[in-house]
């Protein structure tokens, strides 16, 4: 293998969940997610200058910023915060880092590289909740690999983004990174975090790779039949590890309250996937209604605040034609997810109008098929 010339350019989708949100960060437990057709575009190219070995540019930062390997690691080179330009671009740096690992084992090199990132999953600075950290994780994972001359299965450039997420944060279930990689409606079931970051120190990156990962899996779903998604983004961004970890402080781990959740949002994801399975439609829009209610039971047990205003009023709305809505991912803000007949062009000419009323700005995505794209 020799490294590739030229310029290497990789896009990955967004994502949405559509349904198991809190308990897929319990390994093994299933949630639902799609792929949203705007993407995150990360391009290498060989370094233009020798001042840095990697150059990393993204159009939602104010500058290039120079990093030299050290022990495996990138350290800050040159003026300013280290930290805060690490911090900025914590997820890009160590998915650069997690592949310069797996060269370094296989006796590769990593070549001086200029990275460079653009989001649509961003606009004049606004994060819609669309996944852009596992976006630009899995599109820089896919960018490096190749221009370095790697030729990895699609299954493997998931497990370099999760364990490349999981070094910075090991609550996070991977779920945003599968669907960035596989694209559509998947079906996704997390590995145990800590025991792959431990399988990648005792055996290597490479020996993480082809261990077995207990508990994951994914599966591609078929699309809703007869349902038309609608998105609608509150204006409020929030912090899905925020959202995480503050459930993960509260003493309502571990208690049958929590029981109950996992095992309620299981069977309603279970569910869901056999109607997207079966073409039942309705059967789906039941399920995403008690998807609803069993986070709303949450909130009103553990207080996270997973309901906002907004969210709730694009809830009801949608309820109110007929369709099914609910908090896409952990909430408090960023988007909402709807569900209603694709026949019903008029409904959902209100339904978009009734939201931006409420202060609620309908998001003009719809399901990307495929996932990471060169």
């Amino acid at each position: 293998m020799t490294a590739s010339r030229g310029t290497v350019v990789r896009r990955a989708p967004g994502k949405l969940f559509v349904a198991g949100e809190y308990a897929v960060v319990e390994p093994g437990n299933a949630a639902i997610l799609v792929a949203v057709d705007r993407h995150v575009t990360v391009t290498a190219t060989a370094a233009q200058s020798g001042a840095a070995d990697v150059v990393v540019s993204s159009d939602l930062g104010g500058r290039s910023v120079g990093w030299h390997w050290h022990d495996g690691r990138l350290v800050f080179h040159g003026a300013g915060d280290g930290r805060r330009a690490r911090d900025a671009l914590a997820h890009v740096v160590s998915a650069i880092e997690t592949v310069g690992r797996l060269l370094a084992e296989r006796g590769l090199p990593v070549p001086p590289l200029d990275i460079s990132v653009s989001s649509r999953l961003h606009e004049d600075g606004r994060k819609f909740g669309l996944g852009s950290s596992g976006a630009v994780t899995v599109a820089t994972v896919g960018a490096v690999a190749a221009f370095c001359g790697l030729r990895l299965a699609r299954e493997d450039r998931f497990r370099l983004a999760l364990l490349a997420t999981a070094e910075l944060d090991p609550k996070g279930s991977g779920g945003d990174l599968a669907a960035s990689t596989w694209g559509g409606w998947i079906e996704y079931r997390a590995p145990d975090r800590t025991h792959v970051l431990d399988l990648a120190r005792r055996l290597g990156v490479d020996g993480a790779l082809r261990a077995p990962w207990p508990d994951h899996a994914v599966r591609r779903l078929p699309a809703p039949d007869g349902l038309s998604l609608e998105v609608g983004w509150t204006g409020n961004p929030a912090s899905t590890a925020s959202m995480v970890s503050a459930l993960h402080r509260r003493t309502w781990r571990g208690t049958a309250s929590q029981q109950k959740f996992v095992e309620t949002t299981s069977d309603c994801v279970r569910s869901a996937v056999a109607a997207l399975d079966t073409g039942d439609g309705p059967g789906l829009l039941h399920q995403i209604r008690l998807a609803r209610q069993e986070l709303a039971r949450l909130d009103d047990e553990v207080g996270l605040g997973i309901f906002t205003p907004a969210l709730t009023a694009l809830c009801d709305t949608a309820e109110a034609f007929g369709g099914a809505a609910k908090p896409s991912g952990a909430g408090g803000g960023d988007c909402g997810i709807a569900l209603l007949d694709a026949g019903a062009a008029r409904e959902i000419t209100h339904l978009r109008q009734r939201w931006e009323r409420a202060g609620v700005l309908p998001l003009p995505v719809r399901p990307a098929l495929e996932g990471t794209e060169e």
